[in-house]
């Protein structure tokens, strides 16, 4: 099989290198991909944004599947576009896409088909929004209606500072059309995790849990980003929730959207909070998360490619995804600025030195002069597996302390939650 991996950050690197050990798998592409990609990969230089560009030269190819990666060519329709030349896409519709692609979907969504999430109000006004922050209280969410590369949504701790999101989504327009309208929700105490399915339509196969960390710096702080780090399983998500999270969130939406005419197909991410009441859907996303992917997929086992494209053919089988019985973490490095910027152009050292047996996703680097530069505000995650979790931890942050680049950023505490949970048992 030929297969064609779509993007160039770290989650699409982690795809690449798991769809590169698919026994059916003769060649992996990368359009438009990376150079560390290149390493296992075809690169070939084509725009996210053609997307007619992209399904040509995957038929002319003979490409037998695209796998995509990123949420904005699923949300502009590129399934839709391949699918016309009678190309196989692990990934939705556009009309599917919508569930990440527009918070206010979503939550209508939800709401139809009793998933439990937080009680919301979407706004064109700001004024309105403004009153019903008033009304609500504080702390509450403001959230951008569209997408906003995950940084849009504001956990406001008191009226002022939720006032402060609505005027810069709606007025100073932060995040462009994407903030043209919003959704004030409830602010959900709990703890967070992610619980990611391979869909083909009808039929749902959960992988295993993981948690992220968003914010950038250590305890939870400072502002939110694509994420600083991953690790699975998430001990918070029991046996019992997952089972819950399957029956109420999972089911309910994969079925719902059947209903309404936009079957789900591809990669189903359900972003929880474990509250007092049960779980509950903060957010969904229409592809693989980014660093959870990190964490998740070195602990498949089976052929990627093959579960993929059961997915794309309305074949998928419980029996074809099976785990390891261990713990992976991924630790992220990021540039000097992230997430306000980012910076480009820093030598990065010490890659040679990192353990056979741990691995280096590349998110935003770029090769000059035989080495690899900084080049986006998330740079690598730092993988690596092992029997626990605690031995997982340690083997990233070990493999960390060998990396260099001027200004990086890393949290120390990714997976801390996870160990107080077995602790805990």
């Amino acid at each position: 099989m030929k297969v064609a991996v779509i993007g160039g950050g770290g989650r699409e690197h982690t795809l690449a290198w798991k769809l590169a050990q698919s026994p059916s798998v003769e060649k992996v592409y990368a359009i438009p991909g990376s150079a560390a990609m290149a390493e296992i990969a075809s690169c070939v230089d084509i725009p996210l944004s053609d997307l007619q560009g992209i399904a040509d030269y995957a038929a002319k190819e003979g490409i037998d599947m695209l796998v995509v990666g990123p949420e904005v060519p699923l949300t502009e329709g590129l399934t839709d576009v391949c699918q016309a030349k009678g190309l196989a896409v692990f990934g939705p519709t556009k009309a599917a896409a919508q569930i990440e692609g527009s918070k206010i979907f979503a939550k209508n969504l939800m709401h139809k088909y009793n998933v439990p999430t937080a009680a919301y109000a979407s706004f064109t006004d700001g004024d309105a929004a403004k009153q019903y922050v008033h009304q609500q209280g504080a702390p509450i969410v403001i959230k951008a209606d569209g997408l906003a590369a995950g940084k849009g949504v504001v956990v406001a701790q008191s009226e002022a500072e939720a006032v402060e999101a609505i005027d810069a989504m709606m007025e100073d327009h932060i995040f462009g059309a994407s903030g043209g309208r919003i959704v004030v929700e409830e602010c959900m105490i709990g703890e967070e995790a992610s619980l990611l399915a391979f869909v083909d339509g009808t039929h749902i196969v959960p992988m295993i849990s993981a948690q992220d960390h968003k914010r950038i710096f250590d305890h939870d702080k400072g502002p939110n980003t694509g994420g600083m780090g991953a690790y699975a399983p998430a001990p918070v998500l029991t046996a019992t929730l997952q089972q819950e999270v399957f029956d109420t969130i999972l089911e309910p939406v994969v079925s719902g959207m059947a209903a309404e005419g936009m079957p789900y197909q591809g990669c189903l991410y359900a972003g929880l909070m474990i509250t007092g009441g049960g779980p509950k859907v903060v957010e969904f996303n229409c592809r693989f998360g980014d660093p959870e992917t990190q964490a998740v997929l070195p602990l498949l086992e089976g052929d990627l490619a093959q579960i993929m494209y059961a997915c794309t053919q309305g074949t998928l089988r419980d029996d074809m995804v099976q785990w390891k019985d261990a713990s992976a973490c991924c630790v992220v490095m990021a540039s000097k600025g992230y997430p306000a910027s980012s910076h480009k152009g820093d030598v990065i050292t010490g890659l040679d030195k990192v353990d056979t047996d741990a691995v280096v996703f590349h998110s935003g680097t770029a090769s000059k002069d035989g080495a690899y530069v900084t080049d986006g505000g998330r740079v690598l995650g730092v993988t690596a597996v092992a029997p626990t979790l605690e031995e997982a931890i340690a083997k990233s942050y070990a493999n960390i302390d060998k990396i260099h680049f001027d200004g990086q950023q890393i949290r120390h505490d990714i997976g801390a939650k996870g160990l107080r949970h077995y602790q805990q048992q």
